[in-house]
């Protein structure tokens, strides 16, 4: 269908899509605390379903599933996966909400409801795409997986699960907020570090511990911590100075200690210290590189150490779960801007918004790194500004959802066709 025809298409049915991102909507998938999702993503199965597509429906956590929709090719084409999540940021009691969070409103050009922007809106347009096409009588010729995963706001594996599960493609597009800009991203991961001594002792040994002549091998795990906070702090100045990557400004690369747990009571010396850290990392490394060389820092620090040197600190990185596990991996997406499947995203968007589509990386991250991660070509690219993601009074521009919904399609057309 020629790009005229597309756009008139895409314009008569903006009610359809509106009615859907209502219904999405309506779902309140808020995450924390999740496990809320089953009914959204029956609806979404059931969309998908009535448009023909195979699907695959599996329970990742108790009431939290993952569906994956796949329209098969006829043979000979290229595949492409399109990646969204169905859960949305939590509600904070007291929050100024000017509209109902799950009923979409529309005033002055925006929608407004949670999610409309991070990230139901994208969700909607995909599946509304796939219906347009569907409508339009296109056949593709190589295989179209849709997948709609759970646990993204906290750092659950859906979209890992769908991999493990063994979906692939030759190019993904996750519809994830991205003001319409086509990015890569940065990485992050979670991770603990512990200090433990063997033994306890009561407060009133403390100054056998530290002045002269006490004569009492042991220290408090609290202090010591501190001493690898310091240690966390160079390093971090230190990947500030000899670190970077095109698309980023310096300093990006961050080492936040977050959580600090330790001690038992006034009446003893500290004998455990935990610390939570969370580490940002750049598209070109690996969060088992940056893992690895945050613990050869801080094991170095030890060793220095008289206490430390015998009793190094202990570590345990990630997860597959903020909510089950407290701690949560976000690989980092290099994007190859010369592929053949970013190159006419680009020409598409640029056709559709009359503009050249802006390339640049995501401040913020997504699942899009593990596609990347398990070696399929793919961008972050979707409707929704960052700075609404999570916030109050969310909302979206109606205009990027119909121009979204446009590029997708005619996208997937000359990709798949």
């Amino acid at each position: 269908m020629g790009q005229e025809r597309w756009r008139q298409r895409v314009e008569a049915a903006g009610e359809e899509l509106k009615r859907l991102l209502k219904d999405l909507i309506a779902f309140p998938t808020v995450s924390p605390p999740a496990r809320n999702t089953r009914p959204a993503q029956q609806y979404i199965a059931d969309f998908l379903r009535r448009l023909g597509l195979e699907v695959d429906q599996w329970e990742v956590y108790p009431n939290d599933d993952n569906v994956v929709g796949r329209w098969r090719g006829s043979g000979g084409g290229r595949s492409l996966i399109l990646n969204g999540h169905v859960d949305v940021a939590s509600l904070e009691e007291g929050e100024a909400w000017e509209t109902p969070p799950f009923v979409l409103t529309q005033k002055n050009g925006r929608l407004y409801g949670r999610g409309v922007a991070d990230m139901k809106g994208g969700l909607a347009c995909g599946l509304w795409a796939l219906a347009l096409l569907k409508e339009a009588g296109f056949q593709p010729r190589g295989d179209i997986l849709f997948q709609s995963v759970i646990g993204e706001e906290v750092g659950e594996a859906g979209t890992q699960a769908c991999l493990e599960r063994g979906y692939t493609a030759d190019f993904a597009i996750v519809m994830d907020s991205s003001d319409l800009h086509i990015q890569g991203q940065g990485g992050v991961i979670t991770g603990w570090i512990e200090i433990q001594s063997p033994q306890t002792f009561h407060d009133g040994m403390r100054a056998k511990l530290i002045h002269a002549g006490g004569g009492q091998f042991g220290a408090s795990a609290i202090e010591k911590m501190a001493k690898i906070i310091t240690a966390l702090q160079e390093l971090e100045r230190h990947w500030a100075v000899v670190k970077s990557y095109p698309g980023f400004p310096p300093g990006m690369n961050t080492i936040n200690p977050a959580v600090i747990e330790g001690g038992r009571h006034p009446a003893f010396v500290a004998d455990q210290c935990r610390l939570w850290i969370t580490v940002h990392f750049y598209p070109n490394e690996t969060y088992e590189q940056v893992a690895r060389e945050v613990e050869d820092h801080v094991l170095r620090t030890a060793a220095a150490d008289p206490w430390l040197r015998h009793h190094p600190p202990r570590f345990r990185w990630g997860g597959r779960s903020m909510i089950e596990e407290k701690g949560e991996i976000f690989p980092a997406l290099e994007v190859d801007w010369n592929h053949p499947g970013v190159r006419l995203l680009r020409e598409t968007h640029e056709c559709v918004l009359g503009e050249p589509a802006v390339c640049d990386m995501s401040p913020t991250v997504t699942d899009a790194g593990w596609l990347g991660r398990a070696g399929i070509p793919t961008v972050l690219y979707g409707p929704g500004s960052l700075k609404e993601a999570h916030a109050v009074n969310e909302s979206v521009a109606w205009e990027d959802l119909l121009r979204y919904t446009e590029t997708l399609v005619r996208f997937i057309e000359r990709w798949c066709g």
